[in-house]
């Protein structure tokens, strides 16, 4: 009787997950590939059940407008603004919880992530009362400060968690060999947080340029993409921001696949070759 029922369970389970795969995978693509296909689509607004012909006119469409052009570059200035002011920040955040042994340190790492529990709307409006008291209005740079508040909370926790994983016996051989506390950073613990730079960097990247929340009540008169299509969208659907979404899908699929492929080019060469 076990020997039987075993089996039947066992497919009954697979059964089971392939189900609930087969859910999961549509829950997340479909949304995409309708609007991939509604972007093609040259019937106006985006649709998928009205199929009036393929066409690529909204790419040109997209080309033309000016303004959504601009948001993309304020976004990628704000990025790099943020990139720029976060990461020095998290740095010193992390070595300050790190290195600092103090028993004020579970107060110090509760204040410094606590930005991350605040809603966003606080986050834009804070920052543009502070700034505006001191003469300057809202724009791209109240918008990147206003990012920086909780990005750089991030980039702390992704350098705590590398920091926490160094030998700081090198660091201190250094030292007794004669190296200054600059010498030591730039040689030794710059080289061992490189790859989490890189990473921070483009998570940092990745935050500011999707934020929606924080910008739209820092930004004052200027824009970004998000906040264009955020306030576009108030007055119905337009095919063109289907395109944007189309790029940045082919965007991430390019990104993701150089990723794997450097990857695995360095785990190749990594790999020792056997005789």
């Amino acid at each position: 009787m076990s020997g039987r029922s075993q089996p039947a369970f066992g497919q009954g389970s697979r059964v089971l997950l392939n189900i609930y795969m087969v859910v999961f995978f549509a829950y997340m693509f479909l949304p995409l590939i309708l609007m991939v296909a509604a972007g093609f689509n040259d019937f106006s607004p985006p649709s998928v059940t009205v199929w009036k012909g393929f066409t690529l006119k909204w790419f040109g469409v997209l080309a033309e407008d000016t303004r959504m052009w601009q948001g993309l570059i304020n976004s990628v200035v704000i990025a790099t603004g943020v990139i720029v002011v976060s990461l020095p920040l998290g740095l010193a955040g992390a070595f300050l919880i790190t290195r600092l042994d103090s028993r004020y340190n579970g107060l110090l790492y509760g204040i410094m992530v606590s930005p991350l529990l605040t809603p966003g709307i606080i986050l834009g409006i804070s920052t543009l009362i502070f700034w505006r008291a001191g003469g300057v209005s809202g724009g791209l740079f109240t918008a990147a400060i206003a990012q920086t508040t909780y990005i750089s909370s991030f980039t702390m926790l992704m350098f705590m968690a590398r920091l926490e994983r160094q030998d700081v016996t090198l660091e201190e051989a250094a030292m007794d060999l004669g190296a200054s506390h600059a010498q030591v950073f730039r040689r030794i613990t710059i080289p061992f947080l490189k790859p989490t730079i890189l990473t921070a960097s483009f998570i940092a990247f990745l935050q500011s340029f999707e934020n929606y929340n924080t910008t739209i009540f820092s930004i004052g008169g200027s824009h970004t993409l998000v906040t264009e299509i955020g306030s576009r969208m108030r007055f119905g659907l337009s095919p063109s921001v289907n395109v944007i979404g189309i790029i940045f899908v082919i965007l991430t699929i390019v990104g993701a696949s150089i990723y794997v492929l450097l990857r695995e080019r360095e785990n190749a060469s990594a790999t020792p070759v056997k005789a």
